[in-house]
Parts: C-alpha cells; sequence; structure tokens
C-alpha cells in the first residue's frame, strides 16, 4: 500500500509541476517603433517577393522579384538601388519572356497617418530593363505608394500599389505603360551615429 501511495504521489507532482510549466506564447505581429527605424544613417535591406503587374499597351502580365538596399540621408528618406527579376505572360501569339532591371530609387516615409507600429511611404525610381525578347534596353519608370507594416523593431512588411512606365527606344515616340501591386518586407539596421 505504502509504494501504491508513494506512486499516486509522485505522479501527482510531476502532473502538477508540468502543468505549471506550461508557457502560452503567440506570434509578434506588430511592434511599436516610432521613427527609429527609419532616422538619418540607418539602412534598409529587403525587397518586394511578390510584384504582379498588368500592361495595358501589350495586354500582358507580369509577376517577378525586387531585391533593393537603401540608406536613409536624412529621417524619413531613403535613396538606394533595386534590381528586378521577372517572368512576362504576352497574350495572344507573343512569346512570353524573362525581364531584368537596375534602377536607383528614393523613398519618402510620410509623417502624416502614422501609427506607432506602421508608416505610409511614397517610392520612385528611374532606371533600365531588358527582356530575353531583344537587345533593345529601355528606360525604366516608376512610382508607387506603399503601406509598411512593422512586425518586430527592425522589420516590416510591405504593400505597395504603382504605376511603370517603360520605352524600349528612346528615339521613338511609343512606350508601355502599367500598374501593379505588390508584397515584400524591409529589414531596417541602425547605421552608427
Amino acid at each position: 500500500m505504502k509504494k501504491f501511495t508513494f506512486l499516486c504521489l509522485l505522479l501527482g507532482g510531476f502532473a502538477i509541476s508540468a502543468q505549471a510549466q506550461r508557457v502560452e506564447t503567440t506570434p509578434q505581429t506588430s511592434a511599436n517603433v516610432g521613427l527609429e527605424p527609419i532616422r538619418q544613417g540607418n539602412w534598409m535591406v529587403g525587397g518586394e517577393l511578390a510584384g504582379l503587374g498588368y500592361n495595358f499597351e501589350a495586354e500582358s502580365f507580369n509577376i517577378g522579384l525586387r531585391p533593393r538596399a537603401g540608406y536613409f540621408v536624412s529621417d524619413g528618406v531613403a535613396i538606394g538601388a533595386q534590381a528586378s527579376l521577372g517572368f512576362k505572360s504576352v497574350k495572344g501569339d507573343g512569346d512570353n519572356e524573362w525581364t531584368y532591371g537596375v534602377a536607383p530609387f528614393v523613398r519618402y516615409y510620410f509623417p502624416g497617418g502614422a501609427s506607432a507600429s506602421g508608416r505610409f511611404f511614397g517610392h520612385g525610381n528611374v532606371g533600365i530593363a531588358g527582356s530575353s525578347a531583344g537587345d533593345n534596353v529601355a528606360l525604366e519608370l516608376g512610382l508607387a505608394a506603399g503601406y509598411a507594416h512593422f512586425i518586430t523593431q527592425s522589420v516590416a512588411l510591405e504593400t505597395t500599389v504603382g504605376y511603370n512606365y517603360n520605352k524600349a527606344n528612346i528615339n521613338s515616340g511609343g512606350g508601355q505603360s502599367g500598374l501593379g501591386v505588390s508584397l515584400g518586407f524591409q529589414i531596417y539596421l541602425p547605421g552608427q551615429r
């Protein structure tokens, strides 16, 4: 009987200690960051992971990736460079194409309408682009508006809506334009002050 009582007490002790050590955690979905990530001297690294677009003139659908890196020259203003790699599906008899490009950019984070865990921003770029369909290099212009939601002190998820314009031959009169949406992320790294 003593062994049975001892075994019951031992099992009860294990059950109580296991219950006491049970920890429930939830993933972090936002962080109150204020202005710290976008201060002068900081860096940002990241990009668009799922960019979708539609070209009005060529009636084509495209998807692409855009890695980027930038430096904050003042509070809320970053300059940097971005690369692009994409796939364009052409409607009808056209051939599908792989696209590529490189462009410097400027990004401005608006002070108004911001929350402690998010910021609206404007993004503009001017660069060059090309495709697997030919040797021509195109002038590429882009304007976008977006929102960065900080999930930690240094990582933000972003969504953007924008307009792109490509002009394959600078001497010709025609060009192509289209709208796009994208999802991505940025990592904000503190600089030396």
